[in-house]
């Protein structure tokens, strides 16, 4: 093999390892939706409300109770306690109950001046489900949820774990784009309108939606 061959060839053999161990963090350390409800409420002021209710999964502790086989019943009791406190320490969490292989239940709420604080994120922004932000040079605010490539997406379907809920957004903002599934006017006060997000499964896209501030 000639030193460019040998170039591209050690240049690909990088990049698949790369995208290996991107996929290997996805799979290995990360919250997702397993079945859901989310209601989103903005307004013209750029006041918000998020409520979260359902069941998650921390896919690193299934992998490793239902795949691979390597955790304990009483490590997996450890991991737990520390995916609890990880969520009670924010007082946005109302509720949470751990059931088993990795799931568990929380109800999370937050609500204030989008304005003001520039972005909102559940859970946070390095286990991000669904956020808000006001991008404050173009006077817009985005909802968007998680972006996971379509490799990745499969890759968890394979494991077993899929995603089923509901987003919906409230609001008397103009819309610039979104690709909810349903757009309509709130029929106790017309002002206002709602997004629908109906998620079947983890192969559909990402949530999106652009509102204008006037």
């Amino acid at each position: 093999m000639d030193r460019a061959n040998l170039s591209r060839y050690r240049q690909s053999l990088t990049a698949r390892f790369a995208a290996l161990c991107v996929a290997g963090a996805v799979l290995a350390s990360c919250y997702m939706p397993a079945r859901f409800d989310a209601e989103i409420e903005l307004d013209r002021q750029g006041y918000y409300s998020l409520k979260f209710d359902g069941y998650m999964v921390d896919v690193g502790l299934y992998k490793g109770l239902v795949i691979d086989k390597t955790v304990s019943p009483a490590e997996e009791k450890e991991k737990a306690a520390i995916i609890e406190r990880d969520f009670r320490r924010e007082t946005s969490t109302k509720d949470f109950k751990y059931y088993r292989e990795g799931h568990f239940k929380v109800n999370w709420e937050r609500s204030g001046d989008l304005l003001d604080v520039k972005t909102v994120t559940f859970v946070r922004r390095n286990e991000l489900i669904f956020h808000l932000k006001y991008v404050e040079n173009s006077g817009y605010i985005v909802m968007e949820g998680k972006s996971l490539t379509k490799d990745n997406r499969q890759r968890l379907k394979n494991m077993g774990l899929d995603t089923n809920g509901q987003i919906r957004v409230k609001t008397d903002m103009p819309i610039k784009s979104h690709n909810a599934h349903e757009e309509k006017k709130d029929p106790r006060d017309p002002r206002y309108k709602w997004l629908v997000w109906n998620i079947s499964t983890i192969m559909q896209g990402q949530p999106r939606a652009i509102f204008i501030i006037e």
